[in-house]
């Protein structure tokens, strides 16, 4: 899972695109634990074979399913798909690329590099939390739900025909646990050990310890790599060597830094499986890297890229007028967001004394008008985000239930008072641009901290002057901070904004070298293990890592990991609200804006299923060419 990528607002998500086939998993994957026990053996029986595994117990899909419903089994083979990536994970980069290892820290991977490799299990898109064997046929989990025994297909095969073997799955779990990127290896730190069996049984083992979900993020999320195409060669070293993978695509052309393609393999081992059927449906997905947005946007309007998420809502809102566009060549289809926990925001690096007063955090957040934001700049195309679980079940709302306020109250004194009372909510502005009461407000906060004018700013006790620094590496932002910043400006605070290359981004991001860092993640519909990824203090001082805060607060450490025993959705639902309220009287950011649905442009040749899984969006994986469409617009190819 997956530091933060940014691109225009919003902030593409952050996640795995359902690691590999199209399903919802994002940097937050379906998982299984220590709870799996009692639905292990009341439901099966302790070590009875299973095609499918669930957080709670429910599998939507029986032993002989013939396909996923959100896939279409009659789908035609062929074509191509190429775009720029709108969302990214672990080290990948969607503005260039100098390694094809995206499981690493070193090095900047491509997006989609997870196409070449299989996973033992699958996750359904359409499903909140269920996966499907895929490398594995079946699954043995012990009662105590910490030995898991994966059955492998002994038809299994990289793609230069060898076979794939239990020896590559130890391999390839025990290398990314002590060498994967800091959010895999942090993910994983339960698993024990693995072994294997037989040339076709695989053996994991758990602490204990792990949380409910952490045994299906080995299953459905980890690639499988050759122990032969990996020997004598280092795994953490950046590497431009094509990857031997087992998945429905290998790399084809590559251009450094510029472009790189995605072969269909057409004899792919697993293309007649049920979790494969009506997926992997274009001969060719090509990813082209731009530094610069506009640029990327008139490719896009001349053809060379066939399928945009445009994230830019002025782009959307007057840029739409080519002349593919206006003779219908280019089509905006409309497909509705996901109905998982998305976060969007600008957080504070509270790694750094000047915002150790949450005072002084939630003035700075007062000084934006999102109002005026949104009809100016964004065209009235966004909400206001104010959850960090936004668009779920899991955002606050409202005065705490009896569950929340049972579940807060043993907390009460290392808490705000704010987070009993009614959820916090960011300041509505007057959409003036400068709201000169929230002004007021922010000032007196500001004199509360400590922090006294001294000329045209404001100084500590110290007689350190209050500089803010917004880190962004897309022109686009300008336009949004600006206002923002003369509003700081105006109060005291000595604001601006840096914008570097994503080169820079990233290695600044790694050495914490930031005041405040936007960040767009969306979450899994159970995101167990997530939370502890980007909310835990375990989790503040890894570099790459997703806590961009630094958060580190005893009281999100006991919620955090109370997520490990929640034995049902209900549970989960109350722990989750509870952990919001709790965030968001911290003030560690202030909530940036989201999109209620996909703003997607398409040249017009491209085919989808009727029905779009509530949990997942990948139509390089889902969608198919339609030749009859696509040799109309000269875009057969």
């Amino acid at each position: 899972m997956s530091g933060a990528a940014s691109r225009l607002p919003p902030l593409p998500a952050l996640t795995r695109r359902a690691l590999m086939k199209g399903a919802a998993a994002g940097a937050m994957l379906p998982l299984l634990g220590p709870g799996l026990a009692a639905f292990a053996a009341e439901e099966t029986g302790a070590a009875t074979p299973r095609h499918g595994l669930s957080v709670f117990g429910e599998l939507k899909y029986g032993p002989d399913f013939k396909h996923f419903a959100y896939l279409n089994p009659e789908a035609p083979k062929g074509g191509s798909f190429v775009f720029s990536a709108p969302s990214w994970y672990y080290n990948q980069n969607a503005y260039t690329f100098n390694t094809l290892n995206g499981f690493t820290f070193r090095g900047d991977a491509p997006p989609r590099i997870e196409l070449c490799f299989d996973t033992l299990m699958v996750a359904a898109a359409d499903e909140p939390d269920s996966v499907y064997g895929l490398v594995a046929e079946s699954i043995a989990v012990s009662e105590d739900g910490n030995r898991h025994v994966y059955r492998l297909r002994p038809e299994a095969r990289f793609n230069d025909g060898t076979p794939l073997t239990a020896d590559d799955v130890v391999f390839s779990l025990e290398t990314l646990k002590a060498k994967g990127h800091p959010n895999i290896a942090q993910s994983i730190r339960e698993m024990v050990s693995v072994t294997a069996d037989d040339p076709h049984t695989v053996t994991v083992v758990f602490s204990g310890k792990q949380n409910r979900k952490v045994p299906i993020l080995v299953a459905s999320s980890l690639p499988i790599f050759s122990r032969a195409d990996w020997a004598g060669r280092d795994f953490e070293a950046s590497t431009m060597t094509p990857p031997l993978g087992s998945g429905p695509y290998r790399v084809g052309k590559i251009s450094p830094g510029r472009s790189i393609e995605y072969e269909r393999v057409a004899d792919y081992w697993a293309k007649d499986l049920p979790v494969v059927v009506g997926s992997a449906n274009f001969d060719r997905i090509r990813l082209e890297f731009y530094q610069d947005d506009e640029v990327q946007f008139q490719a896009f309007a001349k053809g060379e890229l066939t399928f945009r998420e445009e994230p830019s809502s002025k782009t959307w809102a007057t840029g739409y007028d080519f002349p593919a566009a206006r003779d219908g060549r280019v089509k905006k289809p409309s497909f509705p967001a996901e109905r998982r926990p998305d976060m969007y925001g600008w957080f504070f690096n509270l790694r750094r004394a000047k915002f150790a007063d949450p005072r002084t955090r939630q003035a700075i957040g007062m000084a934006f008008d999102f109002p005026w934001t949104n009809k100016n700049l964004f065209f009235g195309l966004y909400v206001r985000a104010t959850s960090f679980f936004q668009f779920s079940d899991f955002a606050a709302s409202g005065l705490p239930s009896p569950d929340e306020l049972a579940l807060l109250e043993p907390f009460r004194a290392q808490l705000p008072a704010e987070a009993f009372g009614e959820a916090v909510m960011p300041p509505v502005a007057d959409g003036s641009r400068r709201d000169r009461n929230l002004l007021r407000q922010a000032t007196t906060l500001l004199a509360e901290a400590g922090w006294q004018r001294q000329g045209n700013g404001l100084v500590n006790a110290s007689g350190e002057r209050l500089r803010l620094e917004f880190l962004i590496q897309s022109q686009a932002f300008e336009r949004v901070l600006s206002p923002l910043i003369e509003n700081l400006k105006a109060i005291g605070v000595d604001a601006s904004l840096r914008m570097v290359d994503a080169a820079q981004y990233q290695s600044r991001q790694n050495a914490f070298d930031y005041d405040i860092m936007a960040s767009r993640i969306m979450f899994d519909a159970t995101p167990i293990d997530g939370i502890e990824q980007i909310f835990g203090s375990i989790s503040a001082d890894v570099p790459s890592g997703s806590n961009l805060s630094g958060l580190k607060h005893p009281v999100v450490d006991a919620l955090v990991s109370r997520a490990a025993s929640v034995q049902s959705r209900a549970e989960l639902t109350t722990l989750m609200r509870g952990l919001d309220r709790v965030l968001r009287s911290l003030h560690i950011w202030f909530p940036a804006w989201l999109s209620e649905a996909h703003r997607v442009a398409i040249w017009d040749k491209f085919a989808w299923p009727e029905t779009k899984p509530d949990y997942g969006f990948s139509p390089e994986m889902t969608w198919w060419q339609d030749p009859e469409r696509a040799a109309a617009i000269g875009k057969a190819g």
